[in-house]
């Protein structure tokens, strides 16, 4: 049996190898600790929606498996020894199941210690005046193209990641370039939104390059991150943002003012009792 296909069994084998055998249940502590550390080296983990931050997830994360029982398309499996990931706990490779973007996200509501955070994928309905799961709020990961291995990007006619994507034009757009060498053909070069993205990994199982081109990527792995000094000057939300820095700068400030007037009386007045 391949890899792919051992990938795919049963929800129910996989859970339920999980869990039997006294052996692997009585697991000491040492060996639990070792399957972390080696799990913590293997960065590219993608998790299902709605999944806490990494470290809190890991710890929030009880393996009891109900949302991989609750997947409808086995996407979601349980790590298994041997893995490179913390042993138990769900992940999915869209490679060869990606996330179907189910509308009632079925794995999140299910999950019982909070590792799958139920607001995160929530929305408000104007029509219904109510909250309702919205699985486009999901950020499992983000779309990166390989442009170098990306055939669209050789001029050849290619929009299957395009087509792939539930929401079409918005999480990946196709950008008309004129070839300036023929002036005869034309580029049509997917582009990602980071923004929208959901890290559902359809463009990444439609991809047609024997490795795919585009390959879905932990957020924290796929972008950068800016230090609070640096500021958008054209956008509104970001100058208050930096105002309330500054706030926090001044306060801090003052508090420490405060204490080295304090700490000044008090030198002072020791001084005043060697004077008198």
């Amino acid at each position: 049996m391949d890899t792919k296909k051992k990938k795919m069994a049963s929800r129910r084998d996989v859970i339920r190898k999980m869990f039997q055998g006294a052996g692997f249940l009585g697991m000491g502590g040492f060996a639990w600790g070792a399957y972390i550390d080696k799990a913590k080296a293997g960065e590219l983990i993608l998790r299902p929606p709605g999944a806490i931050e990494k470290d809190d997830f890991l710890k929030a994360c009880i393996k009891c498996g109900a949302c991989v029982e609750a997947c409808p398309y086995d996407t979601l499996i349980l790590a298994e020894p041997g893995d490179n990931k913390p042993v138990g706990t769900p992940y999915f490779e869209p490679r060869i199941i990606p996330c179907e973007m189910c509308p009632d996200i079925p794995c999140v509501p299910v999950c019982p210690s909070g590792a799958l955070n139920e607001e995160s994928v929530t929305s408000f309905d104007e029509k219904e005046n109510k909250n309702i799961l919205d699985i486009n709020k999901a950020k499992m990961g983000v779309a990166v193209i390989d442009e170098k291995s990306c055939v669209a990007f050789w001029g050849i006619q290619c929009d299957l990641c395009y087509r792939a994507c539930p929401i079409m034009d918005e999480a990946i757009s196709l950008k008309y370039e004129r070839n300036e060498r023929t002036g005869k053909h034309a580029f049509l070069k997917p582009v990602i939104n980071k923004d929208v993205c959901t890290g559902c990994g359809l463009c990444e199982h439609a991809c047609v390059t024997e490795r795919a081109a585009i390959r879905i990527l932990p957020i924290e792995i796929a972008t950068g991150k800016v230090g609070d000094h640096y500021i958008k000057g054209w956008d509104k939300k970001d100058e208050n943002r930096l105002k309330k820095v500054e706030d926090d700068e001044q306060k801090e400030d003052k508090n420490n003012s405060g204490t080295s007037d304090k700490a000044m009386d008090y030198l002072n007045g020791d001084w005043q009792e060697i004077i008198d």
